[in-house]
């Protein structure tokens, strides 16, 4: 895609100007960015703005990702959808299985229909499979993407003489010494599925569920109640008892632990490397891969993608959608995503992106910023780590956290737990593909 805007904005039709009585035509955004995040994702729309006069783009915060997207479901049944709603990976299925019945305008269909020169080949493939067919076909523009990293505290292991861990071992070593060492609850976690199930599986090459872990059809069940998932929930709970791991809620809810020096290890979204850079003064951070068990996997694999893209919805006029067109063709930029990546720590969703941060010096002046790249393409994805595509997995993820939470409260086993999310899962798989098939 075009690095400038200006270059592009000239291709909107005059008629669709001419038919709109010389006034803008207005597009709604629909995003789930709060905070910084938010600032940042509605100023993209104040800047295409700015710089041209026939398209006024709406950036709409809707709430979390579930709100969003559940918002967006309820509007459209009402005839008042978005043009454009940001989606988080794990509600690709769902919003695939609209796709399929209408409601999506696919936007590899999308660009092509409105002339925007749109190459997938430009993109980072770990990225865009993800959000593809399988014919290959994009259905939807990754936006914000991530990964899990481990977030350390560079000041405090320095003071106290530790090496930052590489292992699941090691981590445990390391909290002992830093609780030893005054640091409250040394070790700390968010979207507690999307790290430490989902992630944890992809990074030692586990499967997920069957069939390709959802990729090859809705007759899928999960299997994240083998004896390596149930084995690592085991060990965080044996933490939790000990005092080094505090459950600190879900999403990014635990992100203050780590912010306040309460926890000196975290893993969560490399996404949050914009608000540390904002928020923390007290001691030098950085981030790291992610921790790997060498009793389950000699090496890591590679990690899986989150954060969400943005799916273009049906029902609109013509002119509206030569304006989305051009606003996402905007927005894949290769200026664009180098900032965006720059300040917030998402994986640049372009090849040429990740080449300029390169170029200007970006990842060398700050250590760490390249992890989540490197993990992201550290092998060749498989079967088992190339991502997940369940129905309802929205759904399974709330019952996931809630078997989770009875682990940390000390209600049930890890076995116990993650059998009894396999079972409530499948349920859902099974709702989802008589619904879909």
């Amino acid at each position: 895609m075009k690095t400038q805007l200006l270059a592009t904005a000239a291709a909107i039709s005059l008629s669709a100007v001419a038919a709109q009585g010389q006034e803008r035509i207005e597009i709604q955004f629909w995003h789930a960015m709060g905070g910084q995040l938010g600032e940042r994702t509605d100023a993209f729309a104040t800047t295409f703005n700015s710089l041209q006069d026939t398209c006024t783009v709406n950036s709409v915060y809707q709430g979390n990702y579930t709100e969003t997207m559940t918002a967006a479901i309820a509007a459209f049944r009402a005839g008042e959808q978005p043009n454009i709603v940001q989606v988080f990976e794990v509600g690709t299925a769902t919003m695939m299985s609209a796709a399929d019945n209408g409601a999506v305008y696919p936007v590899h269909q999308l660009m092509a229909d409105q002339g925007v020169e749109f190459n997938e080949s430009d993109y980072l493939p770990g990225v865009i499979s993800y959000y593809s067919d399988t014919d290959g076909n994009l259905l939807s523009l990754p936006f914000n993407s991530s990964t899990p990293v481990m977030w350390v505290n560079k000041t405090v292991f320095e003071e106290n003489g530790l090496e930052i861990p590489t292992t699941w071992d090691g981590v445990v070593e390391a909290a002992r010494a830093l609780k030893a060492a005054g640091v409250p609850s040394p070790f700390g976690m968010g979207w507690q599925s999307w790290t430490m199930i989902e992630n944890f599986s992809a990074w030692h090459d586990l499967q997920i569920g069957t069939k390709s872990n959802g990729f090859g059809g809705t007759d899928t069940e999960l299997t994240i109640n083998n004896d390596h998932v149930v084995g690592h929930i085991q060990r965080l709970a044996d933490m939790a008892e000990e005092g080094l791991f505090t459950y600190g809620g879900r999403r990014g809810d635990s992100r203050p632990q780590f912010v306040n020096g309460e926890a000196a290890m975290w893993i969560n979204s490399s996404g949050y490397f914009g608000g540390f850079k904002a928020d923390i003064e007290d001691f030098e951070f950085t981030q790291v891969p992610m921790p790997y068990d060498p009793a389950v996997r000699s090496e890591p694999q590679n990690s899986v993608i989150g954060g969400a893209t943005l799916w273009v919805l049906q029902g609109h006029e013509d002119p509206e959608y030569a304006c989305t067109a051009q606003f996402l063709d905007f927005l894949s930029g290769t200026e664009q995503q180098a900032d965006w990546a720059q300040a917030t720590g998402y994986v640049p969703i372009t090849l040429a992106a990740a080449e300029l941060m390169e170029e200007r010096g970006f990842f060398a002046e700050n250590p760490g910023t390249d992890v989540a790249i490197s993990q992201l393409t550290l092998n060749e994805p498989t079967a088992n780590s190339a991502g997940l595509r369940f129905g309802n997995f929205v759904q399974i993820r709330d019952v996931i956290n809630e078997e989770l939470e009875a682990v940390w409260s000390g209600n049930k086993t890890a076995k116990e737990a993650m059998d009894a999310a396999v079972e409530r899962g499948n349920e859902l798989l099974r709702r989802f593909e008589a619904t879909a098939g």
